[in-house]
């Protein structure tokens, strides 16, 4: 299993964080485009869901998976949207997308005065602390080239 990398938006769709770990292609697009590709995306498919769901989507629109990758999606109920992609066999992601809200998001960028919660996130301590979570969790695995 592998994590390719992770986006954070605020509740606007603005991109707050990103980083990648194992991402071996890369888009030929800038990071704004790129993220604001990926909001677009994340606003079209959850709308798709909460539509045409036969049942009453409680959770909502979860992840999404191709041949290749799956995107996982988290949102809280502030707004704030999540999204993980790891490689199609990552298994346990909701759980960790919950501690990386709760453990690093909520410790090191919430709790923290000196931080604007709408711009984007540069604190080295909630970097470091996201990466230990992220690389000590089950589905991170470091992919030799």
């Amino acid at each position: 299993m592998t994590v390719h990398n992770i986006y954070i938006f605020n509740k606007n769709g603005n991109l707050l964080y990103y980083h990648e770990w194992n991402r071996l292609k890369q888009t030929g697009m800038t990071r704004e485009e790129e993220a604001k590709l990926m909001y677009g995306m994340l606003f079209s498919i959850k709308s798709f869901v909460n539509k045409i769901s036969p049942v009453d989507p409680k959770d909502g629109f979860l992840y999404y998976k191709t041949s290749k990758y799956t995107l996982h999606y988290f949102e809280t109920l502030t707004g704030l949207k999540f999204v993980l992609n790891t490689d199609i066999n990552a298994q346990g992601v909701r759980e960790l997308l919950q501690e990386i809200y709760n453990q690093v998001y909520v410790e090191y960028v919430v709790k923290n005065p000196l931080l604007n919660l709408s711009e984007p996130i540069e604190s080295e301590i909630f970097k470091a602390k996201l990466d230990a979570l992220v690389k000590q969790s089950p589905v991170f695995l470091s992919r030799v080239p």
